[in-house]
């Protein structure tokens, strides 16, 4: 296991058990008792971590390299998964995966971030971030969606889109803001959820649904925490002070009306069983569904648009 900053208390625990285990393991002392109190000291010591975490181990906690990316998912959730490959410009690109699926039995399109489970996967998929290639190959799904009247499953997991020089020369903002404009109103109905790092217009461009989710240990803003404090302080030294500054956190983001609701991970997070959340995801995402593809298309476009027309808070300064 791979423990965080502020998971040392549960490290030291994890050890005493894994010493008890093997003493019960040779037999020669019964430890079973002494393995119970361990186990609920352990318990209790997780509900106190885990029911006061900040803005940035929440941020941390996304990040865990043992957490659930969306192949995951996909293999959990999905009986059928047939992926799809490339833009039809210029490349196929790895930051973002996407075909056409059958959950139980709803047949829709499902696409998403996906970072690598070990070093040399992370670079193959660019650390989730994706290039205009990733963004327009996301869009031709959504079209093939909308073609066969299949609803859209967007998994979100980015630090944020590519930023390097290649792909502003292939139109990065373009092909973010083209993802917007034609989500808006695509006919068939679109749910996105947050399952890890929602960052920026990484996360926007394949984020605009009819309902928006986060998983409950992720994080969806403008910035990092990092770039934050590089930008404010001139240093990542402050990235935790930035972290609760940008109200990040899935609470932050239901209170604002940024998004609809927030799914519960196990104790600990996603990756401490991620059956366990697979298999509430998919429950969710059945539900939603059951919902909007009943609704009618013009309507469910309308409610779309009304949704974000409302997001955010302005006022008008009188002149004089």
């Amino acid at each position: 296991m791979v423990f965080m900053d502020f998971e040392k208390p549960l490290e030291s625990l994890y050890e005493q058990m894994e010493k008890l285990r093997e003493i019960s393991e040779e037999g020669v002392i019964d430890v079973s008792e002494s393995i119970r109190e361990l186990e609920k000291k352990i318990q209790n010591t997780k509900k106190e971590i885990y029911s006061n975490l900040t803005g940035w181990q929440r941020v941390q906690l996304s990040r865990h390299p043992e957490r659930p990316y969306t192949l995951y998912y996909i293999e959990q959730m999905c009986k059928k998964f047939t992926e799809l490959h490339g833009d039809r410009y210029f490349k196929d690109d790895k930051a973002i995966i996407g075909g056409l699926a059958k959950i139980d039995n709803y047949n829709v399109v499902i696409l998403g971030h996906q970072k690598g489970v070990n070093t040399k996967m992370r670079q193959y998929r660019n650390f989730g971030m994706a290039n205009p290639d990733g963004y327009r190959k996301a869009l031709r799904l959504m079209k093939l969606a909308e073609r066969f009247n299949l609803p859209v499953i967007s998994l979100i997991d980015t630090p944020g889109a590519y930023p390097g020089l290649e792909a502003e020369e292939r139109g990065q903002a373009e092909a973010i803001a083209r993802n917007l404009f034609e989500m808006a109103q695509l006919k068939v109905p679109i749910l996105c959820y947050i399952i890890g790092e929602g960052a920026s217009g990484g996360a926007l461009g394949i984020g605009l649904g009819d309902k928006v989710f986060m998983l409950e240990n992720t994080w969806y803003t403008v910035i990092s925490p990092e770039s934050c404090s590089s930008i404010l302080w001139r240093s990542w030294d402050h990235k935790e002070e930035a972290a609760e500054a940008l109200k990040l956190t899935p609470e932050h983001m239901l209170e604002f009306g940024l998004i609809d609701d927030i799914i519960r991970e196990p104790l600990g997070g996603a990756h401490t069983d991620p059956e366990k959340m697979a298999r509430a995801l998919k429950t969710h995402i059945k539900g939603e569904l059951a919902m909007l593809t009943g609704m009618d298309a013009d309507e469910r476009i309308m409610a779309r648009i009304n949704k974000y027309e409302k997001m955010g808070r302005f006022g008008i300064a009188e002149t004089t």
